[in-house]
């Protein structure tokens, strides 16, 4: 498949588990797709398949340097394995925000937004659902205990 091929189907696979996050976040299918490990193992395959597809980084890539990062991603595989490490850290984070919302009693039509700027701008959506969460419970925690 063409890493083209392969962009497509990873990113539009992801929007049913956003849309069920926004919409149905207590329907068991939403518990049993999107909160289950199924979705980050499989683009986890993807991300390895798109390095050992792609074992030649261009010149002057690495992790260094800004200019090395943007020479990484000229090659189309390395900038296919960024979107997809962005595609299964997005929705984890995602996830993350409404069983966190759901233990801490935040009303679901606060995530909501946050949902929509995590998966398009990821640490914007949840540095939002980290300042509703301070307004309304006033803690900065990260801990999984309520």
């Amino acid at each position: 498949m063409s890493p083209d091929l392969v962009f497509a189907i990873c990113n539009y696979g992801v929007i049913p588990a956003w849309l069920l996050l926004a919409f149905a976040p207590n329907w068991p299918a939403t518990q049993r797709v999107v909160h289950a490990a199924f979705i980050p193992l499989l683009l986890g395959v993807v991300y390895i398949g798109a390095f050992i597809l792609n074992p030649d980084s261009p010149e002057g890539a690495g992790f260094d340097s800004l200019r090395g990062v943007m020479a990484f991603f000229t090659a189309p595989y390395a900038a296919l394995a960024g979107w997809v490490h962005y595609l299964v850290f997005d929705l984890f984070v995602g996830a993350w925000e409404v069983r966190d919302a759901k233990r801490r009693g935040i009303h679901h039509g606060f995530v909501i937004p946050c949902l929509l700027f995590t998966l398009m701008l990821g640490p914007v959506g949840l540095l939002l659902y980290l300042v509703i969460r301070y307004a309304k419970l006033r803690t900065l925690t990260l801990d999984e205990g309520v």
